[in-house]
C-alpha cells in the first residue's frame, strides 16, 4: 500500500464543494467525496464535476442523511477496499486550506505515523468564542482518556493511516466518530501527532453541529469509552505480538 487518498465528506454544501475539490485537485490524489443525503444542489454540483473528467474523484452517496461519522466510514471502508496506505479527510465547507494538505505529506513520509491531527487551537484568532471553548474543553477532556496530548480533538483535517482503520471498529454515527477515533488509536499505543493549521471560519457558515444534541452524545461517548478500553487494551496485545 503506498498510495493516499483524499477523503471529503459533504452534506449541503453547494456553496463550497465546488472550490474545495478544485483546491484539493492540485495534489493529483484520488478524491473520495461522499454526498451524506445532500438535499440542495450538492448532488449535482459534483456530478458535474465528476462528469468533466478533470479530476480523480471516486463519488459516493448516501440517500438519506446518516451523520458525519457515517460519511466517513462510507469513505473509509473504501480505503480498505482499495488498499490506500491511508487516508487524508477535509471538510466540505472551505474552513480549511488546502495548501496545508502538503504538511499532512511531509509529515507521512517523514514519520509514517498512524494519526495527524490538524490543530486549530494554536492559531485560533476568528474562532467563535463558544467554539473555541467547546473545543477546549473537549480536547482537555479526550486527551486525559486517552493518556495523550490531543491538540483540537474537533477538527476534521487529519491523517488516518489503514492500519489503524483496519484495527478499530467505530461505534458512532456523528462528530463524535472523530473523538472515537482517537481514543482507539491511543488506547492501541498507535502513533499520533499534531500539527498546527489554519483557522477560517465563514460569516456566513451554517454550522451542522447541534451544541445541545452533540453535547449529549459527547458525554454518551465519553460513559461508554469506559467499556470500550477495556476491550481495546486486549486488542492491543494482540497488535504487538
Amino acid at each position: 500500500m503506498t498510495k493516499i487518498a483524499l477523503l471529503i465528506p459533504a452534506y449541503n454544501e453547494e456553496q463550497h464543494i465546488n472550490k474545495v475539490i478544485k483546491n484539493c485537485a492540485i495534489y493529483l490524489l484520488d478524491m473520495i467525496v461522499v454526498d451524506d443525503g445532500s438535499v440542495d444542489k450538492t448532488t449535482q454540483i459534483i456530478e458535474k464535476i465528476k462528469s468533466l473528467g478533470h479530476y480523480q474523484i471516486i463519488f459516493l452517496r448516501h440517500e438519506k442523511n446518516q451523520g458525519k461519522g457515517a460519511a466517513l466510514q462510507t469513505g473509509f471502508k473504501y480505503v480498505l477496499e482499495k488498499k490506500y496506505q491511508g487516508v487524508i479527510t477535509i471538510d466540505a465547507d472551505a474552513q480549511h486550506k488546502a495548501e496545508e494538505i502538503n504538511d499532512f505529506l511531509a509529515l507521512i513520509k517523514k514519520e509514517n505515523p498512524d494519526l495527524i491531527i490538524g490543530s486549530r487551537l494554536q492559531n485560533h484568532q476568528g474562532m467563535p468564542f463558544i467554539r473555541l471553548i467547546t473545543n477546549m474543553f473537549t480536547s482537555w477532556t479526550i486527551s486525559l482518556l486517552a493518556g495523550q496530548k490531543i491538540a483540537d480533538t474537533q477538527s476534521g483535517f487529519r491523517y488516518i493511516s489503514s492500519r489503524l482503520l483496519k484495527n478499530i471498529e467505530l461505534r458512532t454515527k456523528n462528530f463524535d466518530t472523530e473523538s472515537e477515533i482517537i481514543l482507539k488509536a491511543a488506547w492501541l499505543g498507535l502513533k499520533i501527532k499534531n500539527i498546527p493549521i489554519s483557522t477560517i471560519y465563514h460569516p456566513d457558515a451554517v454550522s451542522q453541529v447541534s451544541p445541545f444534541l452533540d453535547a449529549v452524545k459527547f458525554f454518551k461517548l465519553v460513559s461508554k469509552s469506559l467499556v470500550w478500553r477495556r476491550k481495546i487494551k486486549k486488542q492491543r496485545f494482540n497488535l504487538f505480538q
